[in-house]
C-alpha cells in the first residue's frame, strides 16, 4: 500500500507512506488488566510485521490495553511517542525501562515521514488524542479519549484537511468499564451494557457532528480471559455490532479490521481469526482469593488512600474484603457513603504498588459494593466524578493527590488552550466537582 492505513487489534492503527511508518497503542499479543482480558482476536502474522517495521510508536495513555509491555518489549529500538500528560509518568516509566521515548507537545505537529505529521492533544484525564495528517487526508485516533476540548484544535486546522477524513475511537455497549458492581443483598448490579444499544445511531451522531465521512471501530476488541471475568463477556461488544442501525447516508461506518487505500478510496477487510480458548483460572495470575492480608497490607491501603485528599469531601470509609475478611479503612465518617472492593490480595496490592488501581476496577474481577446514598446514582456512574477519577486519573497517573497539586494540574492543562468541559451533563458534573481547584 502507497498511501493508507490499517486497523487492527484493540487500538492499533497502523500508517502506511510508501512502507508502514506509524502503529498506535500496539497490543499485539497476550492479556492485560492482570491477565483479565485477551484480544477478540489475533492479530495477524502480516500487521505484526507491519508494526515491527513502523520506525514510530505512539501511545495515548497507560492502560495496558493500549500500553503493553510485552508488545513494547518486541518494539525496542523504535521512537516511541508520548503525549505531554501532566506528571510525564508514561515518559518517565517508558525511559526508565530503557525505551527511546519523546514527548510531543500539544496541539504542535511533528513529522512522521514525506507525507505524514501528527499533533497530539493530551487531556486532563490523562488520555490523548492524535490528530494524524496523511497528505491531506485527516484521520483522529481518539481510543478512550473522549473531546475534552480536543476538537479546539480540530476547528482551527480542519481547512488544511481537503480529502477523506476518518475517526477511530471507543464505542461499544459500555464493558470497558468497571461493570462489577453487587447491591448490599449481595446481587448483581446489570450494567448499562446490558441493554445492548445498538452502536449505529451514537456513531452515525458523531460523524454528523464533526462533519467526518469515516468510522472506525476502536478500543472495545476484547474479550474476558479469567474464570472470575468471564461472566463479563455477556456484554462485550461483538465486532460486527457497530454497523448496527447505522443509517450513514454519505457517511460509512468501516468493519472493525481494514486496509484502507487512500488514493482509491476503497478498503479491504482484515479477517483475523477469533480468540477463542478457554478462560483461566485467576491462580495462573497469582491472584488467590482464599489469600488474606497482613497488617503492613493493610497501612500499605490506608497510606495510599490518604493521599488523595479530595476522598473526605465526599466518602465516609473504604472496605477492602480480601480473603473473605473486611478491613474498614475510614475516610470521613460524617459522610455515610462508603464502598467495599472484594478482590485477591495479589493484584490488589500490585495495583497499589503500582499506582494501576484502574487496571483491578476495568478488569471486572473486582467486585463492588456501593453503600449508603451516593446521590441516587448506581454502578461506574456512582463512583464519577468525585472518587475514580481523583484516586485514579489525577493521582495514580498524574501525581497530583492535595489541593495544591490539583490546581496546578488544571492550571497547565488549561493554560495549553486545549480543555474544556462541553454542555454534557458528565462534563458538567466533573466541572463542578474540580470548582475548587479550577483557575478563577
Amino acid at each position: 500500500m502507497d498511501l493508507g492505513f490499517e486497523t487492527i487489534g484493540n487500538a492499533c492503527i497502523i500508517v502506511h507512506d510508501r512502507r508502514p511508518v506509524l502503529a498506535t497503542d500496539p497490543w499485539l499479543f497476550g492479556d492485560a488488566y492482570f491477565g483479565s482480558w485477551r484480544l477478540s482476536h489475533a492479530v495477524p502474522p502480516e500487521q505484526q510485521d507491519h508494526v515491527a517495521a513502523c520506525d514510530y510508536v505512539w501511545i495515548s495513555h497507560g492502560h495496558p490495553d493500549h500500553l503493553s509491555l510485552p508488545s513494547l518489549e518486541r518494539l525496542r529500538g523504535k521512537k516511541i511517542l508520548v503525549p505531554d500528560h501532566h506528571g510525564s509518568r508514561i515518559y518517565n516509566d517508558l525511559h526508565s525501562l530503557g525505551f527511546d521515548v519523546q514527548i510531543l507537545p500539544c496541539g504542535k505537529w511533528f513529522p512522521i515521514s514525506d507525507r505524514v505529521r501528527v499533533a497530539s492533544l493530551a487531556n486532563y484525564n490523562q488520555d490523548a488524542t492524535l490528530v494524524m495528517d496523511v497528505d491531506g487526508h485527516l484521520i483522529i485516533d481518539a481510543n478512550d479519549a473522549g473531546n475534552r476540548g480536543s476538537s479546539r484544535f480540530l476547528d482551527r486546522e480542519r481547512r488544511r484537511f481537503t480529502k477523506r477524513s476518518f475517526i477511530a475511537c471507543l464505542t461499544g455497549y459500555g464493558d470497558a468499564d468497571m461493570i462489577n458492581f453487587f447491591d448490599e443483598q449481595g446481587n448483581r448490579v446489570l450494567p448499562a451494557a446490558a441493554n445492548k444499544e445498538p452502536c449505529g445511531p451514537g456513531i452515525k451522531a458523531l460523524l454528523d457532528h464533526y462533519d467526518i465521512d469515516y468510522f472506525a471501530p476502536s478500543s472495545s476488541m476484547h474479550r474476558y480471559n479469567r474464570t472470575d471475568s468471564g461472566w463479563a463477556d455477556e456484554y462485550a461488544t461483538p465486532v460486527d455490532e457497530h454497523a448496527r442501525h447505522f443509517d450513514g447516508g454519505r457517511r460509512t461506518c468501516l468493519p472493525a479490521f481494514v486496509q484502507f487505500d487512500l488514493y482509491t478510496g476503497s478498503y479491504q477487510q482484515i479477517r483475523p481469526p477469533k480468540n477463542d480458548g478457554p478462560l483461566v483460572a485467576p491462580e495462573q495470575f497469582g491472584d488467590d482469593w482464599s489469600t488474606q492480608l497482613d497488617s503492613k497490607d493493610v497501612d500499605q491501603l490506608r497510606q495510599y488512600l490518604a493521599r488523595v485528599t479530595h476522598l473526605p469531601n465526599v466518602l465516609g470509609h473504604v472496605n477492602f474484603r480480601v480473603g473473605g475478611k473486611d478491613h474498614v479503612i475510614d475516610i470521613n465518617r460524617e459522610h455515610k457513603r462508603g464502598v467495599t472492593f472484594e478482590t485477591p490480595r495479589q493484584s490488589l496490592m500490585q495495583a497499589v504498588e503500582w499506582n494501576a488501581f484502574d487496571d483491578i476496577l476495568i478488569g471486572n474481577f473486582c467486585k463492588t459494593t456501593l453503600h449508603g446514598d451516593w446521590w441516587g446514582k448506581s454502578g461506574a456512574d456512582a463512583l464519577y466524578p468525585h472518587v475514580t477519577p481523583f484516586l485514579t486519573k489525577f493521582g495514580d497517573n498524574g501525581g497530583a493527590y492535595t489541593t495544591a497539586e490539583l490546581q496546578a494540574y488544571f492550571k497547565e492543562y488549561l493554560s495549553r488552550g486545549f480543555t474544556e468541559f462541553s454542555a454534557e451533563p458528565g462534563e458538567q458534573e466533573m466541572r463542578a466537582a474540580l470548582a475548587s481547584y479550577l483557575p478563577a
